[in-house]
């Protein structure tokens, strides 16, 4: 345990982070997703799977230690719903109200998320059963 860090943030996953860059994209994805499939693409090849655990805690903890790119319009995407890409299903909304004013999910395409997720630093899988829990996440600087 480390104090002062979510003890979801493991090992791994606190290397995945640090080892991101500027504008790097991280995917949090739900367990319905092809994860494993989509990880070996990315560059790092890693995959983080927290079982169990609901999307938006796993997005907390992230979002607890990971800046977001502010130079980015987009920087939070979501995968749009197919055939209603303007619904917001309730991972998503769990997600928006983690988000501070003024900062929104951009909705994509399914398919076109399975190419962006591709080129992500890396994967991280929510053990969350519940159907378009699945997001992209810019790393931004830290201004010193």
């Amino acid at each position: 345990m480390l104090k002062s860090i979510d003890p979801l943030l493991s090992a791994d996953l606190l290397w995945v982070l640090a080892a991101m860059g500027h504008g790097d994209d991280l995917a949090l994805v739900d367990a319905n997703h092809p994860a494993e499939r989509i990880a070996r693409a990315t560059p790092s090849g890693r995959l983080i799977r927290l079982p169990g655990i609901p999307v938006e805690r796993a997005a907390r903890a992230i979002l607890s230690v990971l800046p977001v790119d502010d130079f980015e319009p987009h920087p939070l995407r979501r995968m749009e719903v197919v055939g209603d890409p303007t619904a917001i299903p309730p991972p998503q909304r769990a997600v928006q109200a983690l988000l501070g004013p003024g900062e929104a999910l951009h909705g994509i395409g399914r398919f076109a998320f399975y190419e962006a997720a591709q080129r992500a630093f890396a994967v991280v899988q929510a053990g969350d059963p519940r159907p378009y829990g699945c997001f992209l996440i810019r790393k931004g600087v830290i201004a010193g």
